[in-house]
């Protein structure tokens, strides 16, 4: 499977929660109603 993911790696603890901090800060102030897969790139392949 990790030959499938674009980046080489599968998603660590960490990767998600930067993923919500990020989501939780102000960077976000302007994104709505969207999906952020925290995945690699996986399920574009």
């Amino acid at each position: 499977m990790m030959t499938r993911t674009p980046i080489g790696r599968f998603a660590e603890v960490e990767d998600v929660a930067s993923m919500i901090a990020m989501l939780l800060s102000s960077d976000s102030a302007m994104v709505t109603g969207a999906v952020l897969p925290v995945e690699g790139g996986f399920m574009s392949v």
